[in-house]
């Protein structure tokens, strides 16, 4: 898990706003085949959308808490039964939103212009 400045969490947030939830946990819960689809998943996009469904046996703290200690995905945002989540991709090709998200490290160190 990566711990993301404020306005980091503030600009995967603004990117996330128009995403619709791409999975989605139902009755079966969290399995750790879920969580590898999932980490594949966001290994590609970056940031994604988690629904939480109503018949699903547990709670959204329940879902961010597996998530963040069995994973390196990063809960950006809980709104409801919805999770904001975020990994940065590991090829160069997929780095779309980790690129933005570095721009806010170190702030004026004066390196890049």
């Amino acid at each position: 898990m990566e711990n993301l400045r404020g306005k980091q969490k503030h600009y995967l947030r603004g990117e996330a706003h128009h995403m619709r939830p791409l999975f989605a946990v139902g009755k079966n819960g969290l399995t750790d085949e879920w969580l590898t689809q999932l980490t594949g998943a966001l290994d590609k996009r970056e940031l994604i959308k988690v629904n939480i469904l109503q018949n699903a046996d547990v709670t959204t703290a329940e879902v961010k808490a597996a998530i963040e200690q069995k994973t390196a995905i990063t809960v950006v945002q809980t709104i409801g039964r919805v999770l904001v989540l975020y990994l940065p991709a590991s090829h160069e090709e997929d780095q779309h939103y980790s690129l933005e998200v570095a721009k806010f490290i170190g702030g004026m160190t004066g390196a890049d212009g």
